[in-house]
């Protein structure tokens, strides 16, 4: 098996823990994280732009994000698009400036939340395993082909399955700290 195609897995690999990182940078874990954010889009201009493009997003407290449109006439749709999003953080403005404060998390929100990271993280795993599957049935054809012999077939499918451990391991780390963060008081 050629480095091309050990590294084209790796990189469908490399995607899923990605995926995994932006999914769970969005759950709210109790502190202020201005990643919530990163999937809202404000009208501007009739262009659908990210709050971060439109203005400066700081973390002034640990339960606070402050936003600072950049253009005062942004500020209330920002305030609009915020409410209609599911990060289910009422916004509060002076005009100027948007707050969002986070409330502390209850016992039984955060045990949800647990729920939710874990089933991210299973999602990633069976990506990863399919992404596995996926990769020992091409180098199973190459053989029926005649382009790798059985030794090859056997070293390929043991490098792929290493590979697919250190991932899997990976997303388990992952997983584990954002839990840890949730469960944090």
């Amino acid at each position: 098996m050629s480095r091309e195609e050990y590294k084209a897995i790796e990189e469908k690999m490399q995607k899923t823990i990605k995926v995994l990182r932006d999914e769970l940078a969005g759950v709210r874990a109790g502190r202020a994280n201005p990643a919530i954010l990163d999937k809202i889009t404000v009208d501007y201009y009739g262009v659908p732009t990210p709050i971060n493009q439109l203005a400066s997003i700081s973390v002034p407290e640990a339960r606070v994000i402050m936003i600072q449109p950049w253009e005062a006439s942004m500020v209330k749709e920002i305030e609009k698009e915020i409410q209609k999003s599911d990060i289910g953080i009422n916004p509060n403005s002076d005009g100027k400036v948007i707050r969002l404060v986070f409330p502390m998390l209850t016992e039984e929100r955060r045990k949800e939340l647990t729920k939710v990271v874990k089933k991210y993280g299973e999602d990633s795993k069976v990506a990863i395993r399919s992404i596995r599957r996926d990769a020992i049935d091409q180098m199973k054809a190459l053989k029926k082909e005649g382009q790798l012999t059985e030794d090859d077939l056997k070293t390929a499918e043991k490098d792929i399955q290493n590979m697919t451990d250190k991932y899997i391991s990976e997303i388990d780390k992952i997983v584990e700290l954002k839990e840890a963060e949730i469960l944090e008081v």
